[in-house]
């Protein structure tokens, strides 16, 4: 654990709230302050993603909306901590492959890389801090820490009143513009209910007996997919790489992931092809030649998959200015 003992407790002038809008996953996955993102979209269509943005010092409030299923790899910012509430409590998500149960709440620490698969039209309430700051916080309401619970699990239950209340405050906190005097007040708020759920937790840690094989199968799989990336890789080759059979392949996507293999190989490579247009200068580069690098040999097919995954042709994308 590392704490800075110069950082400051509580935000020291007026930020307002921000709005970023995004009709593109991987660009939406940049729109928020300090996360290192990347976002691949799995779910068909044009896409919209919305994050509205509270900072307060060295606490980060957010809203993030998504209309379409995301396979998501993300990286909170440093000697923090993020706790992430799915607005639904019925909608199904995963972080690292483990589903979460109607009254969990994710949990991570900063500079830790983590993954989730959300579904369509999702959205989240995200608040990150700072060790000192909620560590200061907690000494000042002689209220203790379970550090180990914060960094070592993924999922925490927490009552349904208490993320009720969770809920309903973070919604009227995201959703008007604050002055100085209230930003203050609102760091106060937002900090005691952190404390209120870091009372209440309890990690859940239960996985199936499976969970930890299959989990290591599909990583196996996303490794050598990237040491490939412009090899059409096979069901086949994937099963002789992790040692598998073609129906523990397919198990262990399915409960991981929540995709098939096929479906995931498709959707990576459409979308890292989706990053290199995104990228490139349609003076430099052409489709057929991204296509190619990313495996994709009918260039026909591949354009139907794309327009059909991201709602434009793949020519449109390189045309637009660069997104990143």
């Amino acid at each position: 654990m590392i704490y800075h003992p110069n950082a400051q407790i509580a935000p020291q002038k007026c930020i307002p709230l921000s709005i970023a809008e995004a009709m593109d996953a991987d660009e939406h996955a940049h729109n928020l302050t300090d996360w290192q993102q990347e976002y691949d979209q799995i779910g068909s269509g044009s896409f919209y993603g919305k994050i509205s943005e509270l900072p307060l010092g060295n606490l980060q409030v957010f809203h993030e909306h998504t209309n379409q299923a995301l396979h998501q790899k993300c990286n909170v910012w440093p000697d923090s901590i993020w706790l992430g509430l799915p607005v639904d409590s019925t909608s199904e998500s995963r972080i690292n492959g483990l589903a979460l149960n109607h009254n969990d709440i994710m949990c991570r620490p900063g500079n830790c890389e983590f993954e989730l698969m959300t579904p369509d039209n999702f959205g989240i309430f995200g608040m990150v801090v700072s060790y000192h700051a909620l560590q200061t916080m907690a000494d000042i309401q002689d209220t203790h820490i379970h550090w180990p619970h914060l960094t070592h699990h993924d999922r925490l239950c927490v009552p349904d009143k208490t993320l009720t209340a969770l809920r309903f405050l973070l919604n009227r906190l995201l959703s008007q513009q604050t002055n100085e005097h209230q930003s203050r007040l609102q760091y106060d708020i937002v900090m005691m209910a952190l404390l209120e759920i870091l009372k209440k937790e309890s990690p859940n840690d239960q996985v199936t007996p499976s969970y930890h094989r299959r989990k290591l199968v599909v990583d196996q799989v996303r490794e050598y997919l990237a040491q490939l990336p412009d090899k059409a890789v096979t069901i086949t080759e994937l099963c002789e790489h992790t040692n598998v059979s073609r129906r523990t392949l397919q198990y262990s996507f399915e409960s991981i992931i929540g995709i098939s293999p096929v479906h995931y190989l498709r959707m990576s490579r459409l979308n890292s092809v989706r990053r290199a247009l995104s990228l490139a200068s349609s003076e430099q580069q052409s489709v057929a030649n991204i296509a190619s690098y990313w495996g994709f040999w009918h260039l026909s097919q591949f354009a139907k998959d794309y327009r059909e995954l991201f709602g434009e042709k793949p020519s449109d994308t390189l045309l637009r200015s660069p997104l990143l």
